[in-house]
């Protein structure tokens, strides 16, 4: 099969054929459809995220089809469409897992990460870590729901009954828990890089009340806030226009150093939240959110030979939406 492959952090991913992958008990053969191209990908690209397994085939917004079933496998059979997240697995019986935290196992796996993931042609994946996914969503436009979606989600839920609600960073997530917040009758403050004037525009498209730059203020002081873009200096930003007893959730993997600032701007029973993962209840919950919200997301597809390109777009903030790789070349010119 063709898989593209990080061989070394700071290196372009290399085009090569590798062994099909065959299905353990437990697990699925997955015919890849599509891929979502996350910013977790470039952090581990880029080294950011410190232990990868090397070489490694990058990708965890998996939509695919079952190929085959390993010995065991109950929930799904040949020719099911799933989808597949950044958590590939966990233990089950340590004192995170078994209060409901899988999200926080101390031995979990990680598609595309510590496991092999979808920038592929085939792949396998624990079939109790895949998802049916809803038939309104094509398999374009169903990858960026499988970690920009359920991240944000589990950050949309983090911050609470929040009904002004301020989201810095609008890419992939951020486009996805827009449409999700507006469905809930929440307000949208949309904060993009300076200058971004399409950016901007994107989000009102997509119901922000307001939307600027990341270094002005609100018209209005914010309940919540969560912070998608991976710069430490946006949380002392955030703090400073959310009301006393507000919350600003940090949902990235990765950010840069948060720098010093002054006990005030966290007085008043705010307080800084990280997000971390997700969990399998995450996703059923999400998936029918999505589903009744009507969520529609806005994808550039890429073909599977320019996962370079893809994330290099991503780099560069060329992006509106998210890239995703278009694997199997029928699904390309989906809508």
């Amino acid at each position: 099969m063709r898989a593209l492959v990080l061989e070394r952090a700071g290196r372009p991913l290399t085009e090569m054929l590798l062994d099909r992958p065959k299905p353990s008990a437990g697990q699925v053969l997955l015919k890849v459809l599509t891929c979502g191209v996350c910013r977790t990908d470039l952090h581990i690209v880029d080294g950011e995220l410190t232990h990868p397994k090397l070489p490694l085939v990058l990708g965890h917004e998996i939509v695919a089809t079952v190929e085959e079933v390993g010995q065991g496998v109950e929930q799904f059979a040949a020719g099911d469409r799933v989808g597949v997240p950044w958590l590939g697995w966990t233990c089950g019986k340590c004192t995170y897992c078994r209060s409901g935290r899988e999200n926080l196992c101390f031995q979990a796996l990680f598609t595309g990460y510590t496991i092999d993931g979808g920038y592929a042609e085939y792949t396998v994946a624990d079939e109790r870590y895949c998802f049916p996914i809803p038939k309104q969503f094509s398999d374009l436009q169903a990858a960026p729901l499988l970690c920009a979606g359920l991240i944000g989600y589990r950050a949309l839920r983090t911050a609470g009954e929040a009904e002004r609600l301020g989201l810095y960073g609008f890419g992939a997530a951020a486009h996805i828990i827009a449409q999700v917040a507006a469905h809930q009758g929440r307000r949208v403050f949309a904060f993009t890089k300076p200058g971004d004037a399409d950016g901007q525009a994107f989000a009102r498209s997509l119901g922000a009340v307001w939307a600027g730059s990341s270094e002005e203020s609100p018209p209005e002081h914010l309940d919540a806030a969560i912070i998608f873009a991976p710069v430490g200096a946006l949380v002392p930003a955030a703090l400073r226009v959310t009301v006393k007893g507000g919350r600003v959730v940090c949902a990235g993997i990765h950010m840069s150093e948060i720098p010093a600032f002054p006990y005030d701007l966290l007085w008043g029973e705010r307080s800084i939240v990280s997000v971390a993962n997700l969990t399998r209840q995450d996703g059923d919950e999400f998936f029918d959110v999505a589903h009744r919200a009507g969520v529609q997301t806005t994808v550039r597809p890429y073909r599977l030979g320019q996962a370079n390109e893809a994330l290099a777009d991503l780099r560069s903030g060329a992006l509106q939406g998210a890239a995703v790789l278009a694997v199997d070349e029928s699904v390309r010119h989906q809508g």
